[in-house]
């Protein structure tokens, strides 16, 4: 399975090989510098792919904790919202009502 390297990569490694080149060396020797410094420079990549994939996953992760933290602070609100909503409409449908038996009864009461 070969790695396909970018010709920048290919170019990058030559131009460092050439510059480290000995007194004597051949040219084949020469290449065989540049493939070892392409292979050093694709190994330091994929560490950074990897590296980058890792800080995204915990960057997710946290974002996804403060997501739950605030979904489950609003439940919670909500939760206790709508019991007061539930005893206030209780308390506004039995009022009304209330009033009604009263001014019968004062009504009932007065006129006797």
């Amino acid at each position: 399975m070969t790695n396909k390297v970018s010709t920048e990569v290919q170019q990058e490694a030559m131009r460092i090989a050439k510059g480290t080149q000995k007194k004597g060396q051949t040219k084949e020797q020469t290449k065989l510098v540049a493939q070892g410094i392409e292979k050093g420079i694709s190994e330091y990549k994929k560490q950074q792919k990897i590296k980058a994939r890792e800080r995204d996953k915990q960057r997710k992760k946290s974002l996804s904790a403060k997501v739950n933290a605030v979904e489950t602070a609003e439940l919670t609100t909500q939760s206790s919202e709508s019991k007061e909503t539930a005893k206030n409409s209780t308390l506004a449908i039995f009022f009304p009502w209330m009033l009604l038996a009263l001014s019968w009864g004062y009504f009932l009461f007065t006129s006797s």
